[in-house]
Parts: C-alpha cells; sequence; structure tokens
C-alpha cells in the first residue's frame, strides 16, 4: 500500500485517465478522492457514480443530462454529470456493470470530450479528469464479449491495483483498526484482527471497529466486542499433524497441478520453477 500511495501522489500531477482494480471494499473510491484532493483539480468537484446501479436509459440520463420533456417524467432540464464535474474529477464506479450498447456513447464521450443530452440535437462539452473503478477482470469480460475491448484501452491509461486486505499483511491490519477506532484496542483483539481472512475488505473492517467501539464499555476493545464472525478463532492442529518443510511442498505442488489439470507448463509458471526441477521433485516423491 506504500507502493500505491506513491504511485497515487505522481498520478495527482498529470491529468491522465485512471483504472482502479480491486475486490469490493478494498477503498478503490478512497484512492479516486485521493487522486483529486492531491490534484490541480481539488477545488473543482469530485462527481461519483455506479454504473452498475441504475437501468440504462437512467444511467445515460445522469451521466449525459436531457432536455425537459425527453421522457417520462423529465419535466425540467438538467446537465449531465460530466457537464457538473467540469473543473474536477468524475468517479465512474463499478464501469464493468455498464451495458454494451452504454458503452459505446461513453467511448464516443471520452474520445470526443462532449456528451449530447438526452433530446438534444447539439453537443455540450466537458473538461473533467476521468477515474474508473470495478472488481471485474475486464481482461476477461473483453473474451466473453461483455466488455468493449476499444473502452479497455481508453480507461487503462493507468492501472492502479489495490491488494485484497488478507494479502497486506497484519501490520496494516492493526494499523487500519487503529484508525477506524476512537478507543484502545487489546492486544487479544488485535491478534483476533489479524487471524480474521477480511472477505469484506476494508469495508468489513471498518464495520467491525464500529461494531466494537458501540458494544464495547471501557477504553479499551476486547475480542467479546468483535462481532461474532470474527472472534471464532480456529483451535491449534495437534502435534502429530504436523509435517516436514519437503511433505509441505509435495501438498502444494500437487495442489497446483491438481488446479491446473496437469498442466505442467502452467504449474511451473505458478511455482516459479523450470521444468527439469518439477520433474525431478516429483521422481523423489514417486508422483507418476
Amino acid at each position: 500500500m506504500a507502493a500505491v500511495a506513491k504511485l497515487v501522489t505522481r498520478l495527482a500531477r498529470t491529468q491522465s485517465t485512471v483504472l482502479v482494480t480491486g475486490e469490493t471494499g478494498t477503498g478503490k473510491e478512497l484512492i479516486a478522492r485521493a487522486l483529486h484532493e492531491q490534484s490541480d483539480r481539488h477545488l473543482g468537484p469530485f462527481v461519483a457514480i455506479n454504473c452498475g446501479a441504475m437501468p440504462e436509459t437512467i444511467l445515460e440520463s445522469e451521466l449525459f443530462g436531457h432536455t425537459r420533456g425527453a421522457f417520462t417524467g423529465a419535466e425540467t432540464a438538467r446537465d449531465g454529470l460530466f457537464v457538473e464535474a467540469s473543473g474536477g474529477t468524475i468517479f465512474l464506479d463499478e464501469v464493468g456493470e455498464m451495458p454494451i450498447t452504454m458503452q459505446v456513447k461513453l467511448l464516443r464521450a471520452l474520445d470526443t470530450r462532449t456528451v449530447r443530452p438526452i433530446g438534444k440535437a447539439r453537443e455540450t462539452g466537458f473538461d473533467v479528469r476521468v477515474v474508473a473503478a470495478t472488481n471485474r477482470d475486464l481482461e476477461a469480460a473483453v473474451e466473453g464479449k461483455t466488455f468493449r475491448q476499444d473502452l479497455l484501452f481508453r480507461l487503462n491509461v493507468i492501472r492502479v491495483e489495490l491488494p485484497p486486505l488478507r494479502e497486506r499483511g497484519r501490520a496494516d491490519i492493526a494499523l487500519l483498526a487503529r484508525h477506524f477506532s476512537r478507543r484502545m484496542i487489546s492486544p487479544e483483539a488485535m491478534e483476533v484482527l489479524g487471524a480474521y481472512p477480511w472477505p469484506g475488505n476494508v469495508r468489513e473492517l471498518r464495520n467491525a471497529i464500529e461494531h466494537a467501539m458501540t458494544l464495547c464499555r471501557g477504553d479499551e476493545i476486547t475480542p467479546d466486542d468483535l462481532p461474532p464472525r470474527i472472534r471464532v478463532v480456529q483451535s491449534p492442529k495437534p502435534a502429530n499433524d504436523l509435517v516436514s518443510m519437503d511433505e509441505v511442498e509435495r501438498r502444494h505442488v500437487l495442489h497446483v497441478l491438481d488446479a491446473v489439470a496437469g498442466n505442467k507448463s502452467l504449474a511451473v509458471r505458478i511455482l516459479g520453477w523450470n521444468r527439469k526441477t518439477l520433474y525431478r521433485r516429483l521422481a523423489r516423491w514417486s508422483v507418476k
């Protein structure tokens, strides 16, 4: 995350379009706001929209605007978010969920830096910095024909990848927990927080700390204050289940081979070995 922070600081000085990727709850909007607040556009508006949370017609109206009477319910004209964000930053969250026909219109808007409000014959220019985010694998979506490759090229000028919380280590978890808490956190509670896999990432951690602060009766958060799903600690494995490093390696190699359906070329890339090393290990373990 220190590397991510340095990258954000560098990118904030540019006008480049940025694509932020990562699992749900990893803090993609926080990165977008940091890019805006550290940029020359920080005095302008920061406008965010969830592209997967509304039907296509409403999304088009929200982004590009509409004239009065353009459709049922359009009692007044309004500028779209691209125009409203002029001078600032627009954040297109969950852009991977955007309908394919809407992707065509977005691509044109980004290429021409203009939008055409629904019901209007003339186009309107805008001046915004675009930051998009997704929790989807957009390259896979391109292969699956659910996301346009040309739009991916347009959005993926610079990519910021956010690692899930489970890969960021206990030090990051402790740092974030203290940031979210207004109370001390006991070493026992911190141990529980560090052992939990955090499938909901930073958002789940923040909610867990808020839960703990609500229940905490003293000045220090203890394991009993944490949500039940988090404070369930697995019992240590019995000593007779402990194995040698060679056995650990054997099990891991067999797991990788099973996961790639025996594809040795792919397996050696994952393991960081060459084929000779793999064959020597398999021969030593008498694995055909």
